[in-house]
């Protein structure tokens, strides 16, 4: 596989990755508990929120193959962090959706966000605590 992207420091404990394929741009601050200003997401948020991500669009992948609308989900994530070395300790996703599915549907859609390529590729000390909020529920 070739090259995804590129990252630039540019001082102040920030940097700022380009995608090759579009042109998208994200800036990333060290946190402030880090000597940073916190401006931008940190990288380790962007790890955290990476795994939301990745559940939404794998269950989008599904959905799309069962015909199921789940347009408008919505995630909200938390990160714990750990020290000595100083790492990610825990991820906590909400995954709200915004209408009633079956007890299959959601069974299908909550396996198949378990499976995705971010979640794979963490470490399995890494705490995941994944809550799914359906409105009828």
């Amino acid at each position: 596989m070739g090259k995804i992207s590129t990252v630039e420091y540019l001082g102040d404990l920030r940097t700022e990755a380009v995608h090759l394929q579009s042109g998208d741009r994200i800036l990333t601050d060290a946190p402030k508990d880090n000597e940073g200003k916190g401006e931008a997401f940190s990288p380790t948020d962007l790890v955290a929120t990476s795994l939301a991500s990745c559940m939404i669009s794998v269950m989008g992948i599904k959905a799309r193959h069962h015909g199921i609308d789940i347009n408008g989900t919505k995630a909200d994530v938390v990160k714990e962090m750990g020290a000595n070395p100083r790492h990610i300790n825990a991820i906590r996703i909400n995954i709200y959706f915004p209408q009633t599915y079956s007890e299959k549907e959601r069974e299908l859609l909550e396996r198949t966000a378990h499976t995705c390529p971010v979640g794979n590729s963490l470490s399995e000390n890494l705490k995941e605590d994944i809550t799914f909020h359906y409105p009828d529920l």
